[in-house]
């Protein structure tokens, strides 16, 4: 079974979404959450109302793409729009605790003894 090659849209509106920024803000990754501080105001870029729309909670970096249609890289352009003239946040997911941090397993096992005693 052959794999589709991935669209990524047409060339000359990408250039014309992003202006010709080609360097996207390198603080969005595909699980960063994103919302919207504001609504889109009249003379607003589309795309970008858009997203002000789809972020009225907190959605995906990832998921924005897809709901736009657009490569992520162009989305990463457009949110750094948004967050420069703070109509967004971002939000950075907690990253897991190390193993290290966990209790250890030994503890874990008085505990459910002490609680089985109950």
């Amino acid at each position: 079974m052959m794999r589709k090659p991935v669209d990524t849209g047409d060339p000359d509106r990408l250039y014309t979404v992003t202006g010709g920024r080609s360097r996207a803000d390198e603080s969005f990754d595909l699980v960063t959450l994103i919302v919207s501080e504001s609504g889109p105001v009249p003379g607003m870029q589309s795309e970008h109302a858009r997203i002000l729309e789809l972020c009225r909670h907190p959605t995906a970096v990832v998921e924005i793409a897809a709901e736009l249609g657009l490569p992520v890289m162009v989305v990463r352009i457009l949110l750094g729009d948004l967050l420069d003239t703070g109509r967004i946040t971002a939000r950075h997911p907690r990253a897991a605790p190390s193993v290290a941090s966990l209790p250890d397993s030994a503890l874990l096992q008085e505990v459910l003894h002490g609680l089985r005693n109950l």
